[in-house]
């Protein structure tokens, strides 16, 4: 089955090893892949250039966060890179930062807005103003738009509002928090099924756990591309 661009594959899996591993054993099923923080430190750098020079895609989820400089500066460094999406935290100054550090590359800075993993309650602690989750989510990519960013990480559940802001137009929505029917939702509170997620707005989503962790990765993202064919 020909690979789909929509779906990402996150390898959080601990090392490039096993990394280059589950990408070979997926092949040409999957053209997408994520790679995160917990993959940095076990070779995440060179995984992205051989993922590149495999002719695949790459998505960078470093969910930056910094003073603007620091920010401007990182993302300059990883500018030079054949990378696809890079991931800074929705704060808007951060956001302009990193436009600005990606200069005229085709890099595509996705400002993150409230943790999939997290629900109100997590908010409260973090001393994070009050109201519900959604609106909050809603403002944070409203205005990272407004700050530059090429789109937004949010939940699925959110994907159909911030689809409707105006300044969504011509934006990707990109949503982990994506769980196929049957699986484990794991740690993440905000969820939703693949088809759910395209059919309120999202570009892309990011699936990882469901995939890696199966018994048979290569039928699991299978059944997930037929979900979105399916559409």
């Amino acid at each position: 089955m020909q690979a789909d661009d929509r779906l990402i594959v996150a390898l959080d899996v601990p090392n490039a090893l096993q990394g280059l591993r589950l990408v070979e054993k997926l092949g040409d099923e999957v053209s997408f892949y994520k790679i995160g923080l917990g993959m940095l430190t076990g070779g995440g750098m060179a995984l992205a250039n051989e993922l590149t020079e495999m002719g695949k895609r790459v998505f960078l989820d470093m969910k930056l966060f910094d003073i603007g400089q620091t920010v401007e500066n990182a993302v300059a460094g990883l500018a030079q890179f054949d990378l696809d999406f890079l991931t800074v935290h929705g704060d808007p100054n951060v956001v302009r930062a990193a436009v600005a550090g990606r200069g005229d590359t085709n890099l595509k800075i996705l400002a993150v807005t409230i943790l999939t993993s997290l629900d109100r309650s997590d908010l409260d602690l973090a001393m994070i103003r009050d109201g519900d989750i959604q609106s909050i989510v809603v403002e944070r990519a409203r205005q990272a738009f407004i700050a530059g960013a090429d789109g937004v990480i949010a939940s699925p559940q959110e994907a159909a509002m911030i689809r409707a802001l105006p300044e969504a137009a011509g934006k990707l929505i990109v949503t982990p928090g994506v769980r196929p029917a049957g699986t484990n939702t794991d740690d993440q509170k905000r969820v939703a099924s693949p088809a759910i997620a395209i059919n309120d707005g999202a570009d892309h989503i990011v699936v990882g756990r469901p995939v890696w962790r199966a018994e048979d990765p290569v039928s699991a993202v299978r059944m997930i591309k037929a979900e979105l064919a399916a559409i």
